[in-house]
């Protein structure tokens, strides 16, 4: 089995981009499962149930989010109907969505678990606890996935060593830039800092530079708004998963950098 995972959706340059490379990525790969970050789909922040339905309709399994995820007021009123978006699974319990899904295809459970850091994020129960907790539950599935939102790269290698062995990745999003670190730890479990970001390439995470420059330089309130460029990308991994004994085989980075053909959405 391989699981191909992508980082995080930049608005519409970055809607466009999958949309164009992710079939060509999974027929060349042999992908039996796919996974999406979407918290920053629409227009860099949030995803609303246009973009669900579009990135879906790309036969995305499973669609992971962070912290912007209800900063789009209409995820409210669509999440708990649509189980294969999640939030963060240590978000506070009141809000609606689950922070785990398993699906089954291809004779094989996909459980995927979306958690979020709590080093420079904004305040979140502890994530060690929420997955203790959701490992008690002794669940059935062959394959355990999760996408850890994280600003901090320790803490999120620190929280992938600690469940080595009983987990089959561990990937992280939210800071936009893929990581050069993906590996196998000791114990079997497939790891890498940040899958990157997919959208305009020449832009700063996403954003368009002069906002950001601005914020930056003078310390003043800035409203960021999707950039674009005509190169553009596409980053995540692609984790390989053995049939028969469900253990993680290999682990391997994408990077895809092109233009978008003239006439895609």
């Amino acid at each position: 089995m391989k699981v191909l995972m992508l980082g995080d959706i930049y608005a519409k340059p970055g809607r466009q981009i999958v949309h164009q490379e992710l079939k060509n990525i999974v027929l060349n790969n042999d992908i039996d499962f796919v996974v999406v970050n979407g918290e920053n789909a629409t227009h860099g922040k949030s995803i609303s149930k246009n973009s669900f339905d579009e990135i879906k309709s790309w036969g995305v399994d499973v669609i992971t989010s962070g912290n912007h995820i209800f900063k789009n007021k209409e995820v409210l009123d669509y999440i708990d109907d649509n189980p294969t978006l999640l939030r963060p699974m240590n978000m506070y319990s009141y809000l609606p969505g689950k922070g785990y899904v398993i699906v089954k295809k291809n004779n094989k459970k996909f459980c995927i678990v979306n958690l979020i850091g709590t080093s420079f994020m904004d305040k979140a129960d502890s994530p060690y606890e929420a997955m203790d907790e959701f490992l008690k539950q002794d669940l059935d599935y062959d394959y355990l996935l999760i996408d850890f939102h994280a600003e901090a790269t320790a803490e999120k290698l620190a929280f992938a060593w600690n469940y080595d062995g009983k987990i089959n990745a561990l990937v992280g999003t939210h800071t936009h830039v893929q990581t050069a670190d993906e590996r196998i730890l000791p114990k079997g479990s497939a790891y890498i800092s940040d899958l990157g970001m997919c959208g305009a390439t020449n832009t700063i995470i996403g954003a368009d530079p002069k906002a950001v420059i601005y914020k930056e330089k003078t310390g003043l309130p800035s409203r960021f708004e999707p950039g674009d460029s005509k190169e553009k990308q596409v980053c995540g991994v692609i984790i390989e998963l053995d049939d028969k004994t469900n253990k993680t085989k290999n682990i391997e980075r994408v990077f895809v950098k092109t233009t978008l053909i003239e006439g895609e959405n």
